[in-house]
């Protein structure tokens, strides 16, 4: 039983490393690194250097070669006696024990399911595809340059919105996913599908308007304010926000990290698409991406240096690679939290692939949610958010078209439920990445 009781483990550790990786860049954007003396909350000039956090990320992904390679050792040198290769325990009573447990565990049909689940991101699946190897290995780059346009734009969008909305609005992702699925890839979506990316996209507009309503561009801690006065500012702010410099770009981080969904649904839909024909351990597939994403974010920091960052208009900007570098170097807080984002993102990688090859798709969607849920709730305990009836109701509805769409819930009509889907939306399930 011992494969059993590491899921909680990985579960828990997931949720950790992905809670912590929006929670660290977010509190790197908080970082003062100009005018950090001035009364004037105006002047004062935080951290603001997204393509640079795109790099830390694909650096964290990239780190993923180290479990590889310590891997590769262990079974090289001490797989003979290692129990884990083999799923981690002796097996112990009747064959029908053991599907039972496999199929409560909603393991694929495979030779991973002679491994414990903290290997099967190892170990690829045996089938009939060619070997994702030598030259063919580059066609990874594309997915790679998907996810730089996608993370830079997300980055970008954190500097101007909560951490919540950020996360939540996030969830736009499955509209996408679901669209070019059914373009690209010929899948086929039932009428309860489609209301269900209706829902998320209802409840991504609201999450928006909750923002742009009461923004928090920097979500600072303020003192209590009595009832009378905060109804009162509420309907001021109702009655501003179209004109406010606050709300608009919270209306413009919201839709800055929507569009970047269109980009990340790209990338997935390629990556299903590779690896419907080629063969590659799944975490593998993850440190070839950080390879060349790196590779390729380190060219373009250096283009836009040359051309946009040294001049009097890009000084200090998301281009200035000069200036993001002595912020990194002079200030320790966004160095160590730098640190801390790379080895966030490779063990949410790591844990996430643990989970996809060791539970079903219901049991990640739900994970998921609660990642969004603790972000909301740790923000508001640090002050860097305040609550919002209206944030509530559009993530409700995210979590409702969310679970409809992924068969987590039944449909509200007996039609719908008569026609379920046959196939998975994505066969090879996509591979998160942040």
């Amino acid at each position: 039983m011992a494969t059993r009781a590491i899921i909680p483990f990985l579960v828990a550790m997931m949720l950790l490393t992905g809670v912590c990786n929006t929670l660290l860049s977010k509190y790197q954007d908080l970082q003062c690194v100009r005018n950090c003396d001035s009364d004037d909350t105006e002047k004062i000039e935080r951290f603001s250097q997204p393509v640079i956090q795109t790099a830390q990320m694909f650096i964290g992904e990239s780190g993923c070669w180290l479990v590889v390679a310590g891997f590769t050792l262990y079974r090289r040198f001490l797989a003979k006696n290692a129990p884990l290769l083999h799923g981690g325990y002796e097996q112990v009573g009747s064959d029908d024990s053991t599907e039972v447990e496999d199929d409560e565990l909603g393991r694929t049909s495979s030779t991973q399911e002679e491994v414990g689940p903290t290997v099967k991101p190892l170990v690829p699946k045996v089938d009939q595809r060619i070997p994702l190897v030598g030259r063919r290995v580059f066609l990874l780059a594309l997915p790679a340059c998907c996810d730089i346009t996608a993370t830079t734009l997300m980055n970008i969008g954190l500097l101007y919105v909560a951490a919540s909305i950020y996360q939540m609005t996030r969830g736009a992702l499955i509209l996408f996913v679901g669209l070019f699925s059914v373009i690209f890839l010929r899948r086929k979506i039932y009428l309860y599908q489609w209301s269900a990316l209706f829902i998320v996209v209802a409840g991504v507009a609201i999450v928006g308007l909750a923002g742009a309503i009461a923004p928090n561009p920097q979500a600072q801690p303020k003192p209590p304010v009595p009832p009378k006065v905060a109804l009162l500012a509420i309907r001021e702010a109702v009655r501003t926000a179209a004109v406010s410099s606050g709300a608009l770009q919270t209306i413009l981080g919201v839709l800055m990290i929507a569009g970047a969904q269109v980009f990340t649904a790209t990338q997935f839909v390629l990556e299903e698409w590779i690896l419907e024909q080629y063969a590659l351990e799944p975490l593998k597939v993850v440190g070839w991406e950080g390879v060349f994403g790196f590779s390729v974010t380190f060219v373009g920091m250096i283009i836009l240096h040359l051309a946009v960052g040294r001049t009097d208009a890009g000084r200090n900007g998301y281009f200035d690679m000069q200036e993001g570098w002595r912020e990194i170097t002079q200030y320790r807080s966004i160095a160590v939290t730098s640190i801390l984002i790379m080895i966030s993102i490779g063990g949410f990688n790591f844990f996430g692939l643990s989970i996809t090859r060791s539970v079903s798709a219901t049991a990640r969607s739900i994970i998921d949610t609660c990642r969004t849920l603790f972000i909301w709730i740790v923000s508001l305990g640090l002050g860097w958010e305040t609550f919002k009836w209206l944030q509530i109701i559009g993530f409700a509805l995210l979590v409702y078209g969310t679970f409809l769409f992924n068969d987590i819930v039944r449909p509200p009509l007996k039609a719908c439920i008569q026609r379920r889907k046959a196939e998975p939306l994505l066969a090879e399930e996509p591979i998160e990445h942040m």
